[in-house]
């Protein structure tokens, strides 16, 4: 994990190494970030709840009509902003977040106001999962070894919710996810095939999910 200043490739600090491809580059749609990470929808609801209790609230104690409206508009007004931040933060991310997927590792650069590069070599991924919703949009969650160090909230929204003690990097609300998920599930089974890394073990114990694969997770 890094900061930079110049980008001489989209989405990579430096150009890739000989003998390294470029396989995938996506993004984030923000509109599903926006849902998602920073659930408008819910804090929408709640402001919806709080108006309609405070309307009922005034008018069962005898309130003039358009004292009622007035309060009412102001809660509107502090939702609106509200959400109108969440939504602007989303976008924001979702612009400045750039997720590649080599022939040797999974690479994130994110942040607004500090952008950042976080690589994940193949070799320290024991598996990748895939979640897909109604909109074609999902998510990649990677498992890493336990030698790797990953910050959740340095991560943050770029990694699986509620896992705290063993953070989950993840690729959020891509388009198209099934077709990411099955190039980063190629991309595993040939590296796996061309060294002996955990990977390999970790596909000859059954009952667990194969690392060349993305399946859906919960």
């Amino acid at each position: 994990m890094r900061e930079y200043d110049f980008e001489p490739v989209r989405g990579l600090p430096e150009h890739l190494p000989p003998g390294e491809e470029m396989l995938w580059q996506g993004a984030p749609r923000w509109t599903t970030l926006a849902r998602r990470a920073f659930h408008v929808g819910t804090v929408a609801l709640y402001f919806g709840l709080i108006i309609l209790w405070r309307v009922l609230a005034d008018l069962s104690t005898g309130e003039a009509l358009a004292t009622v409206v007035v309060g009412a508009l102001w809660m509107l007004l502090l939702g609106l902003v509200a959400i109108g931040a969440l939504a602007l933060l989303a976008f924001a991310m979702g612009r400045s977040t750039v997720y590649t997927i080599t022939s040797r590792r999974v690479v994130m650069r994110f942040g607004v106001a500090l952008p950042m590069i976080v690589n994940f070599p193949f070799a320290q991924i024991r598996s990748a999962q895939m979640k897909r919703y109604l909109d074609d949009t999902g998510d990649i969650p990677l498992v890493l070894a336990e030698s790797a160090r990953a910050s959740y909230l340095v991560l943050w929204p770029h990694v699986r919710p509620w896992h705290f003690t063993r953070p989950q990097p993840m690729l959020r609300a891509i388009p198209d996810v099934a077709k990411a998920a099955e190039i980063l599930s190629n991309a595993l089974a040939a590296f796996a095939a061309q060294s002996e890394s955990p990977l390999e073990q970790l596909e000859e114990r059954p009952g667990q999910h194969a690392a060349s694969s993305a399946a859906p997770s919960s």
